[in-house]
């Protein structure tokens, strides 16, 4: 098994001591290699003072001044650390500091220098903890004493020697492969790497499956051990398994797959039926992964590697080999261990009543897909029996008042293009989006709940969690928004002293859906929003205007949601339902009724800081994972809106200008769904941008408060939100840059070549919402 110093060093938490025999279990070393790596490695620690030995165990050694972060370089060679912590400044670091760190690796970085009010602090390298780039993306050339390979990212500024003993080398040179980097950088020797496969001759060339997967280092199969592991998992449920399980199989459930790429993975069910009372039972039914999953055991670590499913367009790269979907999946006809969420509704106004989270087995009679779920809430006619129809239709009654109930605490809500966020809920961006299909506005809002459900029951008992978490946004940013909005007509304003709350959002996206402007205003609120990350730290997440949340839903295509399975079964099997033994009436630890009843720690004092201790062991991994998946995921979806605009070069779309800087504008046009295939009648929206050395009518003048280019002659102006017909002019596809010349009333672009002076294209740029020291330096012609 391999591991990183990343991986090793993340299981030293609260100062505590560690045993090599633990750390070997946790990392997966079983074979004699992998020990050997793990002891040369410890000593090494050691010897540099990161671990201290005592007793026969280890002990991290924490020093001042030493920093964790990430780095991030640019094309030209400077280079910033990226603190995990939010709000902490970045680290400069020198080329000749890096001590052979790559762009993407995670570092140990030592402060040499304090920053300044104008100067970020400057730092070194010390230990490099985690390589980023395990492969990657080369062009071959061919040298005097051999073969090398030239990245095709310009932040990788070096390049990799190739093994010779490869015949087709030869027929490689000048042409694009995925290299795998055997070994990196050492003293003065280079690195050193092997062709794994030809793409083509060029990226255009090449899948564009293919280009993600091998520059984001996806894994497309499992290892014959994992594959081996899982096949080897029980194929039917034993009598043992039962055991204080709740059984459901009598009850009429159906379960709804809301996505037609991944047809194979259902792991949510729903029953309902009415209660004694007349209210409503609502069974929402999660599949029982952690069952089968068991913690540092081959199918664990391989889960947490990938940290989640990815979706590449009809590509799903699963979590969890398919072995385990076929034990897990909430098939019909199947009898299914499950953990399900039990809630009664009042059946006049929707209020959830209370709510009791059981270990069950169940059996599902009926799975529905988008087209049949939508037929029945259109009430057309469908071969589903009356009671799967009536159900449905209940469900939705409920999404309803599920719905209201959200947006009155706050809850944004925002009109943006539909959302391919295949686990059905809040998503990135921390809120719902308004145009979902019906069929994914019905699966979201019972996602939403019980994602809720789970996290307000685990915060009353006190429990620990990972939780999802998004923080309010920065002040300042909030009032340079409302700057802009008075720009564009809408006259708003909050108190800058006043810390900001959901609802006041809230109240700024109803004001802007009466705008004309209500895109370029939707697109300035979402900037403002910030990422929403997972935390063994409590806190409220605000798009979804709650104290506490968490995600639990999706076990099979998300560890987070298998390892909250596990902390609730920690708190069945080891949780106190009573004070001491002399206390004869208990509380129920599965249902909402205990909460406000308990007074002390539910769980043993020994298990609470091992539990924190086991789940910030992972969190930063959790983390850096989902960037790199959520990365991969819009990489793809930035190569398919080139190759399709690489068609489009020439034609001329209107389009809105969603973003100004001094190097040009940005305009996001629409390709109307005719000329979009397997667009599903959808417009595609592309961005693009309109260089300033395309405008030769006269000079222009960058105005940032007004987010405005102004003509100093003839007093054009290019305005943020501003209605403009462009003309495409040209593709980068790897790069998923289109460029775009503006168009006059009479069709004919303002100026035919791009180009900037001396006919030279204008350098790289990146989307309006980044600065250009987030990633890369800008062209000089800016």
């Amino acid at each position: 098994m391999e591991f990183s110093i990343a991986t090793l060093l993340a299981n030293f938490t609260d100062d505590k001591l560690v045993a090599r025999k633990l750390l070997e279990k946790k990392l997966g070393c079983e074979d004699e290699a992998s020990l050997e790596k793990l002891h040369i490695t410890l000593e090494v620690l050691e010897k540099i003072g990161i671990l201290v030995k005592e007793r026969g165990k280890y002990r991290r050694v924490t020093e001042e001044g030493l920093i964790e972060a990430k780095l991030r370089c640019s094309s030209k060679g400077f280079c910033f650390a990226i603190q995990d912590v939010e709000g902490a400044e970045d680290i400069y670091i020198r080329e000749s500091h890096l001590s052979n760190a790559w762009n993407g690796d995670r570092v140990l970085v030592r402060v040499l220098k304090e920053g300044s009010r104008r100067r970020s602090p400057e730092g070194e390298v010390k230990l490099i903890l985690e390589r980023s780039n395990h492969t990657l993306l080369a062009r071959i050339k061919q040298v005097e004493i051999g073969f090398r390979a030239v990245p095709l990212d310009d932040r990788l500024l070096f390049e990799l020697k190739l093994q010779n003993h490869n015949p087709k080398l030869e027929e490689a040179v000048d042409h694009l492969a995925h290299v795998e980097v055997l070994r990196y950088p050492l003293a003065q020797y280079p690195p050193l790497g092997r062709v794994v496969q030809i793409l083509g001759s060029d990226a255009e060339a090449a899948a564009d499956i293919d280009l993600v997967t091998c520059k984001h280092d996806l894994s497309r199969t499992f290892s014959e051990n994992v594959q081996e592991v899982a096949t080897k998992l029980p194929k039917r449920i034993l009598k043992a398994d039962l055991k204080n399980r709740l059984d459901l199989r009598q009850k009429f459930t159906v379960a709804i797959n809301g996505n037609n790429v991944d047809t194979k993975t259902v792991e949510n069910a729903f029953s309902l039926e009415k209660t004694a009372a007349g209210n409503w039972q609502l069974g929402f039914h999660i599949a029982d992964v952690s069952h089968y999953v068991q913690p540092d055991e081959a199918l664990d670590r391989e889960a947490l590697r990938r940290g989640r499913s990815v979706y590449l367009g009809e590509l799903v790269l699963p979590m969890l080999p398919e072995a385990v979907a076929d034990r897990c999946c909430l098939v019909p006809g199947s009898d299914r261990l499950t953990i399900s969420c039990l809630i009664t509704f009042d059946s006049q106004t929707g209020q959830m009543l209370d709510w009791e989270i059981q270990p069950s087995v169940i059996k599902v009679d009926t799975l529905l897909n988008p087209q049949e779920v939508e037929a029945i809430l259109g009430k057309k006619s469908t071969r589903k029996s009356t009671e799967v129809a009536e159900m449905v239709q209940q469900l939705e009654t409920l999404r309803v008042h599920l719905k209201q109930q959200r947006l009155e605490r706050g809850s944004l809500q925002l009109n943006l293009p539909p959302n391919k966020n295949p686990f059905y809920d809040e998503g990135i961006l921390g809120c719902v989006v308004e145009n979902d299909s019906p069929v994914r506005s019905l699966l979201s809002e019972f996602v939403l709940l019980v994602n809720q459900i789970m996290a307000n029951h685990l915060s009353a008992l006190g429990i620990p969690a990972i939780w999802r978490v998004q923080g309010a946004p920065d002040p300042e940013d909030v009032q340079e928004m409302l700057k802009l909005a008075i720009n564009l007509g809408v006259e708003l304003s909050l108190d800058p002293e006043i810390d900001i709350q959901p609802l006041d959002y809230q109240q700024l996206t109803r004001v802007f859906a009466e705008s004309s402007s209500e895109q370029v205003l939707t697109y300035l609120l979402q900037d403002t929003l910030k990422q929403a990350v997972y935390s063994t730290n409590k806190a409220p997440h605000f798009g979804l205007a709650l104290p506490e949340y968490t995600h639990f839903t999706a076990p099979l295509r998300r560890y987070p949601d298998l390892l909250m399975q596990r902390v609730f079964y920690a708190l069945l099997e080891h949780g106190r339902d009573r004070r001491n033994t002399r206390v004869k009436e208990r509380v129920n630890l599965r249902s909402s009724t205990s909460h406000g009843e308990i007074n002390w720690n539910v769980l043993p004092p020994e298990l609470q800081s091992e539990l924190q201790s086991e789940l910030t062991r992972v969190i930063t991994q959790i983390n850096d994972r989902e960037k790199e998946v959520l990365e991969a995921e819009a990489d793809l979806e930035g190569l398919q809106r080139a190759s399709l605009m690489k068609q489009r070069i020439g034609e001329v779309f209107n389009g809105v200008i969603t973003g100004v800087q001094s190097y040009g504008f940005f305009v996001e046009i629409e390709v109307p769904p005719k000329e979009t295939k397997g667009s599903q009648n959808v417009p595609l929206r592309v961005e693009g941008l309109v260089h300033v050395s395309s405008l030769k009518d006269d000079w222009y003048e960058y105005r940032a408060r007004q987010q405005a280019l102004f003509g100093r002659k003839n007093r054009a102006s290019y305005r943020l939100g501003d209605r403009v017909a462009v003309q495409v002019k040209s593709v980068d596809y790897y790069r998923q840059q289109i460029d775009l010349v503006t168009v006059g009333s009479d069709g004919i672009p303002s100026r035919h070549d791009i180009g900037a002076v001396n006919g030279e294209e204008p350098g790289m740029y990146l989307p309006h919402d980044m600065e250009p020291d987030d990633l890369e330096s800008y062209s000089e012609d800016e």
